[in-house]
């Protein structure tokens, strides 16, 4: 399990270091997947996770981390 966090957190840097130099980056499919699940998660959670917009929330949050990759 502490694999996991530290892999999620790697992930994290990885995507705060390319939105803020604005730089494309690649990552793996399980990383890409990853980050998506971690930005859907972030919409809904704004959301107070009030349900009904899963797939809205995947989508927006694939198109955000495909620009930054």
């Amino acid at each position: 399990m502490p694999r996991a966090k530290t892999e999620t957190t790697n992930v994290k840097k990885d995507v705060a270091q390319a939105t803020t130099k604005n730089v494309k980056t690649s990552a793996s499919p399980e990383q890409r997947y990853r980050m998506i699940a971690e930005a859907a998660d972030f919409r809904a959670e704004k959301r107070v996770f009030i349900g009904g917009y899963v797939a809205q929330d995947w989508l927006e949050a694939e198109k955000e981390i495909d620009m930054i990759l």
